[in-house]
């Protein structure tokens, strides 16, 4: 469903209150001590090669990802992709090809975005190319009926959507899936819409299938932001996204997008300019309804931990430097509100770094947790990190890896927390 121009609906109550560094947020940096770095699995190009999506956790401590390369497929002049399993078994972890992406696959290829562990326990996430029209597709991936006998054993994709492109549908989908309650599936396209800068879309199952329906298209010259990261969704019912360009001040935007009689409205919580920061990432929530990513310092070697209050109808941010750090993706929160993070490129040998923040008052301590070298343990941190119950983090490196590989890696730092 397509809503109409969404300028008349920023409304006047959602006013912005600019903040940086307030003065009495203290900044110190210690180094880690107690946590111990391993790489779990080295890809070698058949298993999979540049993943981009990072890692999610599912059932007994499982990971699963994607690579964007690799496989056993092909596309043209390189190979379509994977998703991958890495189940702990005793002291180490069992790695799986679940599915390898082949251009003639009607679930598409090139998968970019996380992994998302639907209601039903299956697997969801998008690619970014391929499918029927060609623009991607929102596919899942569920186990072979009786489980599997062989030792390769492929997992069965069904795409629910493959994007047409055009003013009447999006294109080129990727970032974050989330479900509703009631099993609906919303997530961003970097292309298509009405001014072909992108939509926000639902799908709905119906009748066996699955009807997608446009939430919002970005405006025309990106004044409310493109390039989006995909969305999450509070309790309410509204979604939240981040664009990694455009808006007024032209470096990107978080937005809000509140069901309302039918339609969907805007509402615009930030816009990024020189002055505060460009190119957000993913957002993440607290059970109080704050907002919280990364962003770059435009123009220096910094990057951005931002949190965004909502207070009395407006949205105040703050806003911590993270020194020598360009952000690799959106941080997650473990329970007790410690921040966890990576830095693409930065850290002491500028492959980038994994960071921890803790909050005492209010002072912030930055803790390096682990600097990437240009040897085995792999070459810039992106996409999603994710924390078990018993304090392990892990992620991916895009590139990276022992004796002559460098198709990136997955990782894990034990013992997080309680360390100062």
């Amino acid at each position: 469903m397509f809503r109409p121009d969404t300028k008349q609906f920023r409304a006047a109550n959602f006013s912005l209150v600019k903040a940086v560094l307030l003065a009495g947020f203290v900044l110190a940096a210690c180094a880690s001590q107690a946590q111990t770095f391993q790489v779990l699995h080295t890809f070698t190009g058949p298993d999979g090669a540049d993943p981009i999506g990072g890692v999610t956790i599912g059932s007994s401590g499982t990971l699963y990802g994607t690579t964007w390369n690799g496989g056993n497929g092909t596309c043209r002049y390189e190979e379509c992709g994977t998703v991958y399993e890495l189940a702990p078994r005793g002291t180490g972890w069992k790695f799986s090809s679940l599915y390898s992406f082949n251009e003639s696959d009607g679930a598409g290829y090139y998968p970019e975005g996380p992994i998302t562990i639907g209601p039903n326990g299956a697997l969801y996430t998008t690619t970014s190319g391929g499918g029927s029209g060609g623009y991607g597709t929102v596919f899942e991936l569920q186990p072979p009926t009786g489980g599997c006998k062989t030792a390769i054993c492929y997992w069965t994709a069904t795409p629910l959507h493959a994007f047409q492109g055009g003013p009447n549908d999006g294109a080129y989908p990727g970032g974050q899936l989330v479900f509703d309650p009631a099993g609906n599936i919303y997530g961003t396209t970097g292309g298509g819409g009405a001014t072909n800068n992108g939509v926000v879309y639902e799908l709905t199952p119906y009748g066996g299938g699955w009807t997608v329906n446009l939430l919002h298209s970005f405006a025309h010259n990106g004044t409310d932001g493109y390039s989006p990261s995909g969305v999450i969704r509070d309790s309410s019912g509204n979604l939240y996204g981040a664009t990694a360009e455009g808006g007024t001040g032209g470096f990107g935007t978080v937005y809000q997008l509140m069901p309302y009689n039918g339609t969907w409205l805007e509402n615009i919580l930030y816009d990024y300019d020189l002055d505060n920061g460009s190119y957000p990432t993913t957002l993440i929530m607290d059970q109080s309804g704050n907002l919280y990513g990364t962003a770059t310092a435009f123009g220096t070697t910094s990057g951005l931990f931002f949190e965004l209050t909502p207070s009395n109808g407006s949205w105040i941010y703050y806003v911590l430097i993270i020194p020598n750090c360009e952000p690799g993706a959106g941080v997650i929160m473990d329970a007790a509100g410690n921040f966890y993070g990576s830095c693409y490129i930065g850290g002491a040998h500028d492959f980038g770094s994994i960071f921890e923040l803790t909050k005492s008052g209010e002072s912030w301590t930055i803790t390096d947790l682990h600097d990437f070298t240009d040897g085995d343990d792999g070459l810039f941190p992106t996409g999603a990190l994710a924390l078990d119950s018993s304090g392990n983090l892990y992620g991916i490196s895009h590139a990276g890896g022992a004796g002559n590989y460098n198709d990136g890696l997955v990782w894990e730092i034990t013992d997080i927390g309680g360390h100062h």
